[in-house]
């Protein structure tokens, strides 16, 4: 039936999300708001009467790409709200896009909102309007990700300096959501079939220390507002909760007997995967980053994890040619990866960013010698991955699945994060009737440098 045409149709907000996770929660956040409003979220920039673009300032690349996508919106629609991390580099924007309606920075849910009212006011309906709104906490919202998993963000900002980093002038320091507030989201998201919950943070490891740590309650119990107080409330809900950006302080080795047990389904309380950015192996070079130097300290602490939990995946980035890196400094890192055995490892050849000081430092890298760099740096984490897993052939992996693609199921195992690392292909998914969704015991047949195949097996 079609619509009357004296009933005027909702106000339609096209929306572009560019980013990190945490931008993706942002983009989450205002998707739910304008729906809550009564805005209509629209696919295509001709059925939009204005678009969001929530924009990425990271590096370079990403600074371009959001530019790029500001000028497809001004193109194709012509009225264009940003928000993001690049809305803090304003005079950037309005140099290459002086037309833009508005301009905010991350988090700024309430100027985004304020700017889709002004040039979009929400649609007044005189029968509903006087009945109040649904809170957004009733529900678990708009979700961006696949219906099975979603990202926790536990804090904004960061209290570290690392010089080839400009996310704290983007985002500020760090502010710790209330524990209670990050648990009863994270129970109100798994009610609604969440399977998988990705923690993330700018730093997951300094979580509650700008609050001093505050206990709040939770199902009847205290927790303070504490890395390990959080995994032990997020452990008693039964799903896979995952750790990322998990900076290197001392007291992350209190979490890893929690990733050794198990719950009485035999799901680990806490998945045994650790996101942990260590970012080069050379003190000096560590020290010019304004990291943690001390790398035989770290080699130990691995050792120690593993030995408390054998199944632990441990997943790193690195950057290679960072200003002033020597070969025998390089070596150093490479020695590293074949002493640490790291089952992920993600790595960039260091590009400057606007606003950060290592790019006051001397002796740049060659832009050839970066590149050669990276791609040695990458062949030996190759040699080191396709050993990992191929020494999986043969064992039995506890997966999720993600997809259905032709007569397979794509799925992962516990040491993989969506997007970032690999996949187990299920030869025999469609035959076997797995759904998105679903967790499933994979017998392992084979593998590459990044991903496994299997058979569902039976008899796990």
């Amino acid at each position: 039936m079609s619509t009357p045409a004296t009933i005027a149709s909702n106000p339609r907000v096209g929306f572009v999300s560019l980013g990190c996770p945490k931008a993706l929660v942002d983009s989450e956040r205002i998707l739910t708001q304008l729906k809550v409003e009564g805005y209509d979220i629209v696919q295509t920039y001709d059925d939009a009467d204005v678009v969001v673009v929530n924009t990425c300032g990271f590096i370079d690349s990403a600074v371009a790409e959001s530019l790029d996508a500001i000028g497809e919106a001004m193109a194709e629609n012509g009225k264009v709200i940003v928000t993001g991390c690049l809305g803090k580099r304003e005079d950037v924007i309005r140099q290459a896009h002086p037309g833009v309606l508005s301009i905010s920075g991350p988090q700024d849910y309430a100027s985004v909102m304020g700017a889709v009212h002004s040039a979009l006011p929400p649609k007044h309906d005189p029968f509903i309007d006087l009945v109040p709104r649904r809170a957004m906490d009733d529900d678990i919202g708009v979700k961006l990700t696949p219906h099975h998993y979603a990202y926790l963000k536990i804090s904004e900002g960061c209290n570290h300096r690392c010089s080839f980093c400009i996310i704290p002038s983007m985002r500020g320091d760090l502010v710790s959501r209330p524990v209670d507030d990050v648990l009863r989201e994270a129970e109100r998201l798994v009610r609604g079939g969440v399977r998988e919950l990705l923690v993330i943070s700018q730093d997951t490891s300094a979580y509650g220390v700008d609050v001093r740590y505050a206990e709040r309650e939770w199902r009847g119990r205290a927790y303070q507002t504490r890395m390990k107080a959080l995994c032990e409330g997020l452990s008693e809900l039964g799903v896979w909760t995952r750790l990322h950006y998990v900076y290197p302080y001392p007291h992350v080795d209190d979490i890893i007997p929690l990733m050794a047990e198990r719950n009485a389904e035999g799901t680990p309380k806490l998945l045994p995967y650790l996101d942990i950015p260590f970012q080069h192996a050379s003190p000096r070079v560590l020290k010019l980053m304004k990291r943690p130097g001390a790398v035989d300290k770290t080699l130990e602490r691995i050792q120690r994890w593993r030995a408390i939990c054998p199944d632990i995946t441990i997943r790193s980035t690195f950057i290679v040619g960072f200003p002033g890196e020597t070969e025998a400094e390089f070596e150093e890192l490479l020695d590293f990866l074949d002493e640490a055995q790291l089952d992920r490892v993600g790595a960039f050849a260091y590009s400057p960013v606007e606003g950060a000081r290592a790019n006051d430092l001397p002796d740049p890298v060659d832009e050839d010698v970066k590149q050669e760099r990276l791609a040695r740096f990458m062949q030996r984490q190759a040699d080191i991955s396709t050993a990992k897993l191929e020494a999986k052939v043969g064992s039995v992996q506890r997966c999720i699945v993600d997809a259905i693609d032709g007569e397979l199921a794509i799925a992962r195992s516990m040491a993989d994060a969506p997007e970032i690392d690999g996949l187990v292909q299920v030869q025999d998914g469609r035959d076997a009737g797995l759904q998105p969704g679903e967790f499933v015991d994979v017998r392992i047949m084979g593998s590459d440098e990044h991903d496994l195949y299997g058979e569902v097996d039976y008899n796990a």
